[in-house]
C-alpha cells in the first residue's frame, strides 16, 4: 500500500465516525421513546388499508396491477411521505 492510499483509507474511516448521529429521532408515546421511523411505518399499514378499502368498496382493486407490487409501494409511499411531513 502506498502513503497515499493509506491516508485516504484513514481519511474516510475518520469521516465515517464523524458523521453519526447526534441524537436518535425519537418521539414520547406515554413516557416511552419511539423511533420516529417506527410510528410512521405503523400510520403508513394503516393507511394502506384504508387505502385498500377504499379500492374494494369502488371495485377498482383490480385495476391496479399486481397486488403482491402495489400495497407494499403503497406502504412505503405513505410512511415515507409521513415521515417527510412530520419530521422534516
Amino acid at each position: 500500500m502506498t502513503m497515499q492510499s493509506k491516508a485516504s483509507i484513514l481519511l474516510l474511516a475518520t469521516c465515517s465516525f464523524c458523521a453519526g448521529c447526534s441524537q436518535a429521532p425519537s418521539v414520547d408515546v406515554m413516557g416511552s421513546f419511539f423511533p420516529s421511523w417506527m410510528i410512521c411505518l405503523i400510520a403508513g399499514i394503516i393507511l394502506c388499508f384504508a387505502t385498500r378499502s377504499l379500492l374494494t368498496r369502488f371495485r377498482l382493486e383490480s385495476e391496479v396491477g399486481p397486488l403482491a407490487l402495489f400495497y407494499p409501494c403503497t406502504v412505503l409511499f405513505f410512511s415515507a411521505l409521513l415521515w417527510l411531513i412530520l419530521f422534516r
